[in-house]
């Protein structure tokens, strides 16, 4: 590893002053931004992938549905259409990309939904298609500087945290790590439940070296709720597992499902994984060849979303196929936490 990151250091460095060149003009007001008078709430990170913004941004989705009427904004990776797309009841991972799919299929009858690759166009459409739209959630835009957002929050892996990584190719920082600066406050995802207060305090001082001094510093955990059936074909008491997924990080994942479950086989894909008939048919190959009493298959929820659109879903309706949701829990200061997005939003016209 080290001796690829030396052969990759060259194009590490080149990464590193377009981008570098491209803040510079934003921060001088070369390269314009746009300020809008909704409210706009942007959630991403300095790496590639794997932090946990789908459910930050649905953690915000339930604290503020209820009071204000929102609408999330994504870029919408991985999907077979361009431009503009706000979410009817037509829509599918396809067509929006499979986490903004997430967010309609779990928040419709609360929030709008819309993708499109140029936020700042995005932007003006939502609010003509959706006048009464109050709040803009932004998923993955900590690197979209056409939009100043109202709250920036930045999230950063626990496991791999952006004070030790380095700039693409060679390790996953989309830009430096002095990029933190912008960020209104941190959140340190995927923490552990039980860590303390040593540990917390060195991570608050190594991230405090590239952060503003006032960005307060939060950190958060992955809850895994009870599997849910996706086509409604159950088993009594699930024993063994089949697991697949395509996502980025699968140590939490499959570590949950080993400490309640056997695991008889996990499909690993890559993230944004489109499913082909071959895969369908091969975990309903394994399932048949290892049929057992309390057998079952389980996925994320992320890859829930594209499986029941699929052209070919009907290779696996008819087993016991469950999805494994996930939320987030802040270790302390939750009310605090709260307290900072709500006041962003003083002075809502």
């Amino acid at each position: 590893m080290f001796l690829i990151k030396i052969l990759l250091s060259p194009f590490s460095f080149l990464y590193l002053l377009i981008t570098s060149f491209r803040n510079h003009l934003y921060n001088i007001g070369y390269t314009r931004s746009f300020k809008f008078d909704t409210k706009i709430i942007a959630v991403g990170n300095l790496t590639v992938g794997g932090t946990g913004k789908t459910p930050h941004v649905e953690y915000l989705i339930r604290l503020l549905k209820d009071s204000y009427k929102i609408a999330t904004l994504s870029r919408g990776y991985g999907r077979k259409t361009k431009g503009i797309l706000i979410a009817d009841d037509k829509a599918t991972a396809s067509t929006l990309g499979d986490e903004p799919m997430q967010f309609y299929k779990k928040f419709s009858s609360d929030v709008s939904v819309v993708v499109g690759e140029e936020r700042a166009l995005a932007i003006p459409t939502i609010l003509f298609e959706k006048p009464d739209t109050q709040v803009i959630l932004l998923d993955d835009a900590y690197q979209h500087r056409k939009v100043i957002p109202d709250l920036n929050i930045l999230l950063t892996d626990y496991n791999r945290p952006f004070y030790e990584d380095s700039i693409l190719p060679g390790g996953r920082l989309r830009e430096s790590r002095s990029g933190a600066k912008r960020a209104d406050l941190v959140i340190v995802s995927k923490c552990p439940a039980n860590l303390d207060e040593e540990k917390r305090n060195e991570i608050i001082s190594k991230i405090k070296r590239y952060s503003s001094a006032t960005a307060p510093i939060f950190f958060t955990g992955i809850s895994y709720k009870e599997p849910c059936s996706v086509f409604g074909n159950s088993v009594e008491t699930i024993k063994k597992i089949i697991l697949f997924s395509g996502i980025v990080k699968t140590k939490g994942l499959k570590a949950e499902v080993e400490k309640n479950y056997e695991l008889l086989k996990f499909f690993e894909y890559p993230d944004h994984y489109e499913y082909s008939e071959k895969d369908f048919k091969k975990m309903a190959n394994y399932y048949a060849e290892n049929y057992k009493e309390g057998l079952a298959l389980l996925t994320t929820e992320k890859d829930m979303v594209k499986i029941i659109s699929h052209p070919q879903r009907d290779l696996l309706e008819n087993l016991p196929l469950y999805y494994l949701p996930i939320e987030v829990f802040f270790l302390r200061d939750k009310e605090k936490f709260d307290a900072l997005v709500l006041n962003s939003l003083n002075n809502l016209s």
